[in-house]
């Protein structure tokens, strides 16, 4: 087997360097394909709720946005030029061992693979950024109801607050004393930083407060919304810890089945791997584990706040 395998991988290595395929330019071939450019037609469209934009798209913009927030814009790119890498290695180790039936299979499972890893890394940084925005806000908020001056009650705090949050608020203090003496118009370029829809709210709360003192005493409650879906996501998170140990405990059993067959029975393990209702058995069940697992993630993702 190792053989084919080589050849494949070089034939592969040929075909990019022959087109001349650069990680830069794959990634823009696939953000063409998957997503096309909109006419001004399909813009209104989307906008007047008549048609639905292209849901791998809007993913994969939403991955490329979150990594280049986070610093890993660079890295966006490589995730792509693997994606496809791996995609091509799937259905070429599944015609090699003789399956077709599982091509399409391999291909997206190992496609979706750097995708995975980038969305649970970008989740890992958003639940940080909530954590310490929820500590930012909190003691910001209780220095403005006391001081009625937001940036004294930012400029006395900025010492307590933490990373990512500390740039943020910096940015603001420089805006709000250096560059304009204009509280709203700094108000709205610090809600521009963070795209959560309870951060967005407290903005717009606070931009309201510069017209109207007595509306300070609506943000406290604001920032406990951030608590209540902290609350509530831990809570989620310890329901679902059994279910979620069984179903990869029933995937791995499912998975080791294949060599176990081969240790136990090779005359099963032949009719598995070489017949068709054998092949198209492994390749039934690559799906449904395949789309089980995305369903899994979909319904298991940590709860947002939505306006």
């Amino acid at each position: 087997m190792m053989i084919p395998l080589t050849s494949s991988l070089l034939l592969i290595i040929a075909i990019i360097f022959l087109f001349g395929l650069t990680p830069e330019r794959i990634t823009e071939d696939l953000l063409k394909v998957v997503s096309p450019i909109q006419t001004l037609r399909d813009r209104v469209r989307i906008a007047q709720g008549r048609k639905k934009s292209r849901k791998i798209g809007s993913e994969l913009t939403h991955i490329r946005n979150a990594m280049t927030i986070t610093g890993k814009g660079n890295q966006f790119i490589i995730v792509c030029a693997l994606s496809v890498t791996l995609m091509i290695f799937g259905g070429a180790f599944a015609l090699i061992i003789g399956n077709v039936f599982l091509v399409p299979v391999l291909s997206a499972s190992l496609c979706l693979i750097p995708f995975l890893y980038a969305k649970s890394t970008i989740a890992h940084y958003e639940k940080h950024i909530e954590q310490e925005m929820e500590t930012a806000l909190s003691i910001i908020t209780t220095s403005y109801i006391r001081s009625d001056n937001i940036v004294s009650a930012v400029r006395e705090n900025i010492g307590y607050i933490k990373p990512p949050m500390t740039s943020v608020f910096k940015a603001f203090l420089g805006d709000a004393t250096a560059v304009s003496s204009d509280i709203k118009h700094a108000l709205a370029k610090l809600k521009n930083k963070i795209d959560n829809p309870i951060y967005h709210e407290w903005c717009d709360a606070l931009m309201q407060c510069q017209d109207d003192r007595t509306l300070k005493n609506t943000l406290l409650p604001i920032v406990g919304k951030l608590t209540d879906v902290r609350i509530v996501n831990n809570e989620l998170k310890t329901m679902i810890y059994e279910p979620r140990k069984e179903y990869f405990t029933m995937i791995a059993m499912l998975i080791s089945n294949i060599p176990l067959l081969y240790l136990l029975n090779q005359s099963w393990y032949h009719t598995l791997m070489t017949t068709t209702p054998g092949q198209f058995v492994l390749a039934l069940s690559g799906a449904v584990v395949l789309v089980t697992v995305l369903l899994f993630a979909k319904y298991t993702k940590p709860i947002e706040y939505r306006r």
